[in-house]
């Protein structure tokens, strides 16, 4: 199966994909690529705009998971950083629901945005939530439950070890970060598991 995976950071729910699939993965920050690339030498690394390769590429692709920006969209940013933070509030960044309905409308395999539970009432209501996230897709995928550290309190020594990734050899601006922005391996699987079932 050829996978389209978008926003991929690290491959937080790539991780136990397997290598099976031939998997093409795009990735803004060309460090965080690069630390990908090292972790998934198979994958094709694309370094750019995620939202811009999406529609120029979609066609090329039997399964497409997207996981765009969800800091604008986080109930912890408006709630906390905004109202008692002094965070300067900012619009939700709508590719999200551009991407939602791009995939509807044009794609014929299967497809998931995965993103957090917003601060506000969905624009569209995704299909299920599964561990904090929001997930809109065009297959079923059925609950289910899984362990995971309390992130805020959580530093990369217990981030490394719940997601089995081992950064102390990269240079990365904001390592915590960029652990904390990856989907549980569990759920990525679980997904793509989902998505191979035949109906």
């Amino acid at each position: 199966m050829k996978i389209l995976n978008l926003y991929c950071g690290i491959g937080g729910n790539r991780k136990l994909w397997g290598d099976e699939h031939q998997v093409t993965a795009v990735e803004l920050d060309p460090n965080i690529a690069a630390v990908y690339q090292d972790l998934f030498p198979k994958d094709k690394v694309i370094i750019g705009d995620a939202h811009e390769y999406l529609k120029e590429h979609f066609n090329e692709f039997d399964f497409i998971w997207a996981s765009p920006p969800c800091q604008t969209h986080s109930s912890f940013r408006q709630n906390i950083g905004v109202r008692f933070r002094g965070v300067e509030a900012v619009y939700p960044d709508m590719k999200l629901y551009q991407e939602i309905i791009f995939l509807q409308y044009n794609f014929k395999g299967k497809w998931v945005v995965e993103n957090v539970n917003p601060y506000y009432n969905p624009l569209i209501e995704s299909n299920v939530e599964l561990d904090r996230h929001k997930f809109w897709c065009n297959f079923k995928i059925e609950k289910a439950e899984f362990v995971r550290l309390k992130l805020r309190e959580a530093q990369i020594p217990q981030l490394q070890e719940a997601y089995g990734y081992d950064l102390s050899g990269y240079k990365l601006p904001n390592k915590r970060q960029v652990l904390r922005n990856c989907v549980l391996p569990d759920v990525g699987k679980h997904i793509l598991d989902s998505a191979t079932v035949i109906a």
